[in-house]
């Protein structure tokens, strides 16, 4: 009863809109900028090994939506960064909806599109989080990538299938667009208890069926709306339920995967960091035994009054080295944000903060 009383008006209303003129049609797909090959990026068919920001908040507009963090001057953003660099950021539902009126209303994001266009920039749209952060906040459980993520509503009234053809069909004549992430961090855990910490959650011993049967199934619907697009896992790559140890190269073996993902926490100037079931290491084998590239795409470590940001820095140019070195395909920071704290220990990277430099080093279509 819910899916009908608060998922379809809004879509009659979309139709409606549609039909008066008062939103656009969908984009027809752009020429695919980006590929994904067994050696790494290409854009417009040349090798990139692009380096950027984690820049979560992109499309918070507190005028507009109820957003994700502090709101960011897009222009100054974009402009600061070297040409041709990669920005990931949430593309969620709760972020295309009026926080006043409830019903969708694109502009935040279209704003993102825009900017990093205008500005020669490339931009990696995450299309929800696994922990329901800057969503409804709940975790998204066994079940949610069995079935419910095309059957139950979330924001908008939108289930996840609808918001993915929504997102897809508005957005992928975007000459920025680097790709798809479906879900930032998948885990098909099961919580334990009403706070789903993760020292609570169990892993069913179906996971890695039941997350390689979800990028098969979501990963054929947005293929079908924009063929030729990059598909990001997202993965956490650490020896999260469903892709511990070999059950990572099992998910990456989807034809609906094209990059891998690893993220990098906790080792502070380490280059290949983990063990030898889930470091870095090994998921670089077995991203070469599928034949596919494994972006980088968190790096983070604590600065502020934890440490300094220029030692950060040396410690992101030492790590990043080896990573590249060793065959890695992207080094994205973690994370951009427009009010750093910097009296406290955080990951905050702000605009003045020297992994700025780093980037610009790092960018490069050679």
């Amino acid at each position: 009863m819910y899916l009908h009383v608060v998922r379809r008006p809004i879509l009659v209303l979309g139709i409606v809109l549609l039909m008066c003129g008062l939103l656009p049609p969908p984009a027809h797909a752009a020429p695919d900028r980006v590929d994904a090959t067994p050696a790494g990026l290409t854009l417009d068919g040349r090798q990139w090994w692009p380096s950027g920001f984690d820049a979560y908040q992109l499309a918070t507009d507190w005028s507009v939506n109820a957003g994700c963090g502090a709101m960011v001057d897009l222009d100054d953003y974009f402009s600061a960064l070297p040409p041709h660099s990669l920005t990931r950021f949430n593309l969620f539902a709760r972020l295309a909806v009026n926080k006043y009126t409830q019903q969708l209303d694109f502009r935040p994001m279209d704003a993102v599109f825009d900017a990093a266009a205008r500005h020669g920039q490339m931009v990696l749209p995450v299309l929800a989080a696994a922990d329901g952060a800057c969503e409804s906040g709940d975790f998204k459980e066994r079940d949610w990538y069995r079935s419910g993520w095309r059957t139950a509503a979330g924001a908008g009234g939108l289930t996840f299938e609808e918001w993915v053809q929504t997102a897809v069909g508005r957005w992928k004549g975007s000459p920025a667009l680097a790709g798809w992430e479906l879900v930032g961090e998948p885990e098909p855990s099961v919580c334990g208890d009403q706070t789903c910490a993760w020292q609570q959650r169990s892993c069913p011993a179906d996971a890695e069926l039941v997350l390689r049967s979800f990028f098969d199934t979501a990963g054929a619907v947005l293929t079908r709306l924009h063929g030729g697009a990059v598909i990001w896992s997202g993965f956490t790559g650490g020896g999260q339920c469903g892709t511990a140890g070999p059950d990572y190269q099992y998910v990456a073996g989807s034809p609906y995967v094209d990059v891998l993902d690893y993220h990098d926490y906790g080792a502070d100037g380490v280059a290949l960091p983990g063990d030898q079931w889930n470091g870095l290491a090994e998921r670089l084998r077995q991203a070469r035994a599928v034949g596919k590239p494994l972006a980088v795409n968190e790096i983070g470590q604590f600065a502020g009054s934890c440490g300094s940001r220029s030692g950060r820095v040396d410690d992101f140019r030492t790590k990043v080295a080896g990573q590249r070195a060793a065959g890695t395909a992207t080094a994205l920071f973690w994370a951009f944000v427009p009010d750093p704290r910097h009296s406290m220990c955080t990951y905050d990277i702000g605009p003045d903060d020297p992994v700025h430099d780093l980037v610009a080093e790092l960018t490069s279509r050679d």
